[in-house]
């Protein structure tokens, strides 16, 4: 009796079981979408990581003191760029905002592979966070946590994907070496070849498998969810702390005709210091951007320069090129020949041309006082002094922005508006006037003062020649 009626569960059982599986075959789930690895785009978002490293760097407490109360009060910043701290303080900002939306921008490419709606969406929630403040998915996290865990893994990745990529690149060169090995025609009767190629097959062997360990521990097995989520949480943090420490900036720019308001608008003013911000700390008011304008937008339009300076002109970089060869001819005018002369003046655009022939006009052709020309060498270091950092600081801006560069972390914290792009096109084109006045001088003293010296040592000569043949007589 029991035996039957355990035959008679059993059976019901099974009966439950089939029922079941017809009942979810009749209405079949929708599969998922399995997640992938990043694979070979491990460098690219590496890289992308450098960079946010660097950003956030960049906004350190030190680092915007130094903002403060060195890169904004540079000489030639304050004589050809502008006297006003707010602007200059507003043109920082706007540059480094440029530098998130551009990074921006490579995460979304990298999040449209994720599964999950969310991180599909980073575009669109990473917009509505710069314009509004909202937050739904918590990505923005405390300074502390962010030096604490999220800095740390991403350098730890960064390191270890730049590791495996010179251990590919070893492996490349292992296997290209035992190819040649294979080809070789040699023969050696006491085998070197074979156990060349042996070795380098046991060598192959080990790299491979340190490849495969480094990429279990690189960015290359993780897959796009797990990266995109860390990227999503460094730049909504970095641009969390990008609205606090530019919080109280307001703009006046005192060469433009009508104020505008600092473009991050309204923050929640917190007493904390930089260092110890949090999602609190960094919420932000609703901005009205119905205008069409968003947070991104308002900053790109202050980057674009008004039209009394170098960079409306496209002269910011050719004069920064034109003030460094005159530095090396004013260092050492003894050895400016007529073809360098030649070769500067094909330089120099008609409006300096005309400046200089009218500076010119009059001034003797003798240069032989040496008291003006010890005054010119002093007057022109001056200028140089604050003239030659931007146009330096306009070549190293330039040249990390190339296109070879592109992929690479900036080596330097030069600014923009530590270059000529915003300086005053006739300032500057006064003290180049003035630069090349002086070095006209001085390379006109040095020319007189040589062909003295050549004259002088050509008498001594003679003078010993005609004492000489008049004692042999």
């Amino acid at each position: 009796m029991a035996l039957e009626t355990l035959l008679l569960r059993v059976k019901s059982a099974i009966s439950h079981s089939f029922d079941a599986v017809r009942h979810t075959s009749s209405t079949p789930a929708k599969p998922s979408r399995k997640s992938t690895n990043v694979g070979v785009l491990a460098f690219e978002i590496a890289g992308l990581m450098s960079k946010l490293l660097h950003l956030w760097q960049s906004l350190s407490d030190k680092n915007m003191i130094r903002l403060h109360n060195e890169s904004i009060n540079l000489e030639g910043v304050r004589k050809i760029v502008s006297n006003d701290d707010a602007f200059l303080l507003s043109l920082a900002c706007a540059e480094l905002v440029e530098n998130i939306r551009f990074l921006a921008k490579s995460v979304a490419r990298i999040s449209h592979k994720c599964n999950e709606a969310n991180l599909r969406s980073f575009e669109r929630l990473f917009n509505d966070f710069a314009n509004s403040g909202r937050d739904p998915y918590n990505y923005v996290i405390g300074s502390k946590e962010m030096e604490a865990k999220n800095n740390k893994k991403l350098d730890r990745y960064v390191n270890l994907t730049a590791q495996l990529y010179r251990e590919m690149d070893e492996l490349n060169s292992l296997e290209s070496s035992l190819r040649k090995a294979l080809r070789s025609e040699e023969y050696d009767a006491s085998l070197s070849k074979e156990q060349k190629v042996l070795d380098l097959q046991q060598k192959i062997v080990w790299q491979r498998q340190e490849i495969k360990y480094l990429k279990d521990r690189s960015l290359w097995n993780r897959s796009f969810e797990t990266v995109t989520w860390i990227l999503a949480r460094s730049i909504f943090t970095i641009l969390a702390r990008t609205k606090v420490v530019f919080a109280s900036a307001t703009v006046h720019p005192s060469d433009q005709g009508t104020a505008c308001p600092f473009v991050s608008g309204p923050l929640v003013r917190s007493t904390k210091p930089l260092g110890d911000f949090d999602q609190e700390s960094s919420t932000i008011v609703k901005d009205d951007y119905s205008s069409g304008n968003g947070f991104f937008e308002s900053n790109s339009k202050l980057l674009k320069p008004p039209p009394s300076t170098l960079g409306a002109a496209a002269l910011a970089l050719h004069y920064a090129n034109l003030i460094i060869v005159m530095e090396k001819m004013i260092k050492f005018p003894q050895m400016v020949g007529v073809d360098a002369r030649d070769d500067l003046y094909t330089m120099l655009p008609s409006s300096v041309r005309s400046a200089l022939r009218a500076r010119l006009r009059g001034v003797g052709f003798s240069a032989s006082d040496p008291v003006l020309a010890g005054e010119w060498r002093e007057a022109l270091g001056r200028i140089l002094g604050w003239l030659s950092p931007l146009a330096h600081n306009m070549i190293k801006w330039q040249s990390e922005r190339s296109f070879e560069q592109q992929n690479m972390v900036p080596k330097t914290n030069v600014m923009l508006l530590q270059t000529l792009f915003f300086a005053n096109k006739d300032k500057t084109e006064a003290a180049i006037t003035e630069l090349l006045v002086g070095l006209n001088y001085i390379c006109r003293f040095e020319r007189e003062m040589t062909a003295k010296a050549l004259f002088e040592c050509n008498n001594s000569i003679n003078g010993l020649i005609n004492l000489q043949s008049s004692s042999d007589n």
